[in-house]
């Protein structure tokens, strides 16, 4: 009786810290990115975790535009002052 219990709590145990590792691979705060090396991971995700993570992707993707438009605003002003005094 008791070596069917151990083996019973064994089982349970396992179970328990096989489907918490699957959960916590992919609720961390890091994006991931995916490729074709990857892409049974991709697959794997439900359709929510695919949405969660293009919104992310694409929020991440709309900042580094505003920055780069900020720069390229920067730039013209410097040009255009500049060119502005030599007249």
């Amino acid at each position: 009786m008791i070596i069917f219990l151990c083996i019973a709590l064994f089982f349970f145990l396992k179970l328990i810290f096989k489907t918490k590792r699957k959960i916590n691979l992919f609720n961390r705060n890091e994006i991931i990115s995916f490729s074709k090396k990857n892409l049974n991971k991709w697959m794997k995700l439900t359709k929510k975790q695919r949405y969660k993570l293009s919104e992310k992707e694409s929020s991440t993707y709309l900042n580094k535009r505003k920055v780069l438009l900020e720069e390229i605003r920067e730039e013209y002003k410097r040009i255009s002052q500049r060119d502005f005094g030599k007249k």
